[in-house]
């Protein structure tokens, strides 16, 4: 009996994380006071963070300033030393939420023996993609990036930016809800940078959340909303017309460096 009231009560639970609040739907991200330390070293200090479901979030900063801890926190790849975290309505970590995700972590998670096609069927695989859908995304995803003509070579012979965007077709694979990507760009040109941001933006419009960490400047200036990460703290959110109206800055990285002094005073 008492195994049956902590099973009604553990899926009491689950429906409060995944409940609606006033008939709205809760938010992709929240985070209450969140730290992680290493040691007596503190990575990320007493940060909160609200993302809305749909929208284009930008975490901007220096490297070093807690920007990729903070997405392996969200994703719950790291546990909060203090404070907690819920994705797509559910505490983390959660497997169940995560396959609802894709990530691409700044570090390419990618099998190097195998080609860009048989990576793209594995994780397909993993995702539960099979039949016609599966060979649709792989095809989708492969010319989203442009790697459809080296799509039999192995990963070895690829170019750091060529991994890059591999990594990024395995994040878009499943058609998350929820797109964490930890600097999508670096390593990419140009012209196909632009391509990418194009169909990020469509992402969006069809009502995809997504969270990206950039350190450029033309990119933070494309989202929604951006947040100022600087030494593991939250310095600021808002707009960028936000952000740049309340520094009297004519650009984004002039309202970061104004920002940034006042947290040294």
């Amino acid at each position: 009996m008492a195994d049956n009231e902590q099973q009604r009560g553990q899926a009491s639970n689950a429906a409060v994380d995944e409940a609606p609040v006033n008939g709205l739907k809760l938010p992709a991200i929240d985070l209450k006071g969140a730290s992680r330390s290493y040691g007596s070293r503190t990575i990320l200090k007493d940060l909160s963070l609200t993302v809305e479901r749909g929208e284009l979030f930008g975490l901007l900063g220096p490297s070093g300033s807690g920007k990729t801890t903070l997405i392996k926190l969200i994703t719950g790849l790291e546990a909060a030393s203090a404070g907690e975290a819920t994705l797509l309505g559910k505490r983390v970590p959660n497997r169940q939420v995560l396959a609802k995700v894709g990530y691409m972590a700044q570090a390419d998670a990618l099998y190097n023996e195998l080609t860009g096609t048989q990576n793209l069927e594995f994780f397909a695989a993993l995702y539960g993609l099979s039949g016609a859908r599966r060979q649709e995304r792989i095809e989708s995803v492969l010319a989203l990036v442009d790697l459809t003509e080296h799509r039999s070579k192995p990963v070895s012979a690829y170019s750091g930016g060529m991994k890059r965007r591999l990594s990024l077709a395995v994040a878009l694979l499943h058609e998350p809800e929820l797109l964490l990507l930890d600097e999508p760009t670096v390593g990419i040109d140009p012209a196909l940078r632009q391509s990418i941001w194009a169909e990020l933006l469509a992402l969006r419009g069809r009502g995809i959340t997504i969270v990206l960490t950039t350190h450029v400047m033309d990119e933070a200036d494309r989202c929604d909303r951006i947040g100022l990460i600087r030494d593991g703290r939250l310095i600021a959110i808002g707009s960028p017309d936000e952000l740049r109206t309340a520094t009297g800055a004519a650009t984004i990285e002039e309202a970061f460096i104004v920002l940034g002094r006042g947290t040294e005073a």
